[in-house]
């Protein structure tokens, strides 16, 4: 089993106690030190306490771990970035009301705001024409969705 597996398997209880999620770990090793960045998320954004509770406890197993070795490590603890892509149905959740690029399977691009979404589906609205539309696009359809960046938007904007 890979050691970032391994990472990922004994950290995921201590980080899904907190109400997080485990999104991913990333093991970089230049020469005789590495770097363990643990890229978590939550139902909302996180909080620098959070951040920092959930960073410790980490700490904590890997210290102890035996198959981190003698190694020495750097432990780094993260959210994911704004462009990173949305991948599971929660990510859809948590973006409700913000702009989202969804670049289909098929190669069609639709930019449109997050109305609501399922486990199987997002519905975006957008403008077309001087009419709002909105389409319901499914998961297995979506080849890659990220949110837009919006400078200007004003809260309650839609």
């Amino acid at each position: 089993m890979a050691i970032t597996d391994q990472i990922s398997q004994l950290v995921t209880p201590a980080v899904e106690a907190q109400g997080l999620f485990l999104e991913e770990v990333q093991l970089v090793s230049p020469g005789k030190h590495r770097i363990v960045t643990c890229i978590v998320d939550g139902p909302a954004s996180l909080n620098l306490d959070q951040v920092t509770a959930v960073s410790r406890a980490i700490s904590e197993l890997l210290d102890e771990a035996a198959f981190m070795g003698d190694t020495p490590f750097t432990l780094e603890v993260t959210s994911p970035g704004v462009d990173r892509p949305l991948t599971a149905p929660r990510h859809f959740v948590k973006n409700h009301g913000r702009l989202l690029k969804v670049v289909k399977g098929d190669g069609a691009t639709i930019t449109g705001r997050i109305e609501e979404s399922t486990e199987t589906s997002v519905t975006l609205s957008y403008l077309e024409k001087k009419e709002v539309k909105r389409v319901d696009v499914a998961f297995s359809d979506i080849k890659r969705a990220t949110v837009e960046i919006e400078f200007n938007r004003k809260d309650g904007d839609k």
